[in-house]
């Protein structure tokens, strides 16, 4: 499987949950609540997967990798559900990914850790809007 197969089963179990779902979304306002509603759902499975880790100092419990493992995929539901919602698809993400990432290495190759990369043109645009 590959990330375009994720992105049409996502699309299919959403529909399933909601079979509005990608209709209602042409209303602005209706995008922008759905879109949010998904990202809470992502903190949430972010904050269960950070449980699975023994984060607290005070107590001793054993880390449960596994579960971990099964709330980061939980994450990439939510994650690639609001992709949808926003417009992208699994192509849109790889194309993205990539723009971002040599942007990321150009950044690091410029000074940007050291704190004198300078990531606005004289115009005052952040590189990121130049993706």
């Amino acid at each position: 499987m590959d990330l375009k197969e994720i992105f049409e089963e996502q699309i299919k179990l959403n529909e399933k949950i909601n079979p509005k779902l990608y209709k209602e979304i042409k209303d602005p306002e209706i995008k922008r609540q759905r879109l949010l509603e998904f990202e809470l759902a992502l903190r949430q499975e972010s904050s269960e997967a950070i449980d699975s880790l023994n984060w607290k100092w005070w107590k001793k419990d054993p880390d449960d990798w596994d579960n971990l493992k099964v709330e980061l995929v939980d994450m990439l539901h939510f994650w690639v559900s609001m992709c949808t919602i926003a417009g992208l698809d699994a192509k849109d993400v790889v194309e993205l990914y990539f723009k971002k990432n040599k942007l990321n290495h150009t950044r690091q190759e410029q000074g940007y850790k050291q704190g004198t990369y300078n990531k606005y043109d004289d115009n005052g645009i952040e590189d990121n809007k130049k993706l």
